[in-house]
């Protein structure tokens, strides 16, 4: 039995925002404890806050970033990385003229029943 698996095409995940969500690692491969997303958030896009009952880390391959987290304004750019931890109260966004091209990491795995959006 081999003791690796090979990820070849990421599942797409359907989205209404323009948002590219390429799920690497996660459900969609049966691994509920972590999920791995290459993310491309187009210009002027923004989700609803939300407190996840998951770690968060996000790395920004290109472009910027805006997180509003319990309150605080973060604007991450190129390079540059980021832990939210659970409980946190957070809303993504990209407020800028250029797609934000990232990778987000979720421990455990991302899943509706555990992100806890908020209506809008």
């Amino acid at each position: 039995m081999s003791k690796y698996k090979i990820q070849k095409s990421p599942f797409i995940v359907p989205t209404t925002d323009g948002k590219l969500i390429e799920e690497i690692w996660g459900n969609s491969t049966d691994n509920s404890n972590i999920s791995i997303a290459h993310m491309v958030a187009p210009p002027n896009w923004s989700e609803p806050f939300q407190t996840p009952e998951f770690d968060e880390f996000t790395y920004i391959i290109k472009g910027k970033k805006q997180f509003e987290i319990d309150g605080e304004m973060v604007i991450l750019e190129t390079g540059q990385s980021i832990l939210i931890q659970k409980g946190a109260r957070v809303k993504y966004s990209n407020p800028f003229e250029d797609p934000c091209d990232y990778l987000a990491i979720c421990l455990p795995a991302f899943s509706m029943d555990l992100v806890n959006r908020e209506e809008v």
